[in-house]
This record gives C-alpha cells, structure tokens and sequence, in this order.
C-alpha cells in the first residue's frame, strides 16, 4: 500500500551589512536536521541583498543535504551494507546516492 509522508522545511535567513547568514530545519516527525550556511559581500561589490540570500540558502541546503546523506548512509551501513565513502553520487547497496 502507498504510503505519504509529509517532511517541514523551514529557512530563515539573517541579514547584516556584509553577511548573510542562513538556517534551514527539516523536520521529519522522528528527527529535525539544521544546516547552516553564510555569504560575505566583498566592500567593493554592489550590495545586492538576492546574491547574499541565494548564497546563505543554497549552502544551508547542501549541509543540509550532506547531513541527510550521512543519515541514510550510516542507516544502510547499520543494515548490514559495506560501507561506501563520501562520495555524492556513488550507489549504495543499490540506491544511488
């Protein structure tokens, strides 16, 4: 039978001067994960706030995602998989990663 389940993502975003500074939480019902991310903006550059914010973001998510990664890694491992290394886009025990 199918089954649905519904993860809550949630960023925030901090903005000073010359920094943008990111956190996003997931929450999954069993856990909550945060990643955290950061931009500086050079003194010499224009201040475009969506650059700093589009930066603090996406470096959030790929903690996040990296955490996530390990998460599921270290839950296939306790399966009784090999154990495969860091590396993003290999397959483990059949999922590709």
């Amino acid at each position: 039978m199918p089954q649905i389940v519904e993860w809550k993502v949630r960023l925030h975003l901090f903005e000073d001067e010359r920094a943008t500074k990111a956190r996003v939480v997931l929450e999954t019902g069993d856990t909550a994960l945060t990643g955290h991310g950061v931009a500086h903006r050079n003194p010499v550059d224009p201040d475009v706030p969506k650059i700093g914010d589009e930066l603090a973001a996406g470096r959030a998510m790929r903690d996040l995602a990296r955490q996530l990664l390990d998460d599921a890694e270290r839950d296939i491992e306790a399966k009784g998989a090999p154990a495969t290394g860091p590396s993003p886009h290999q397959e483990v025990a059949g999922w590709p990663m």
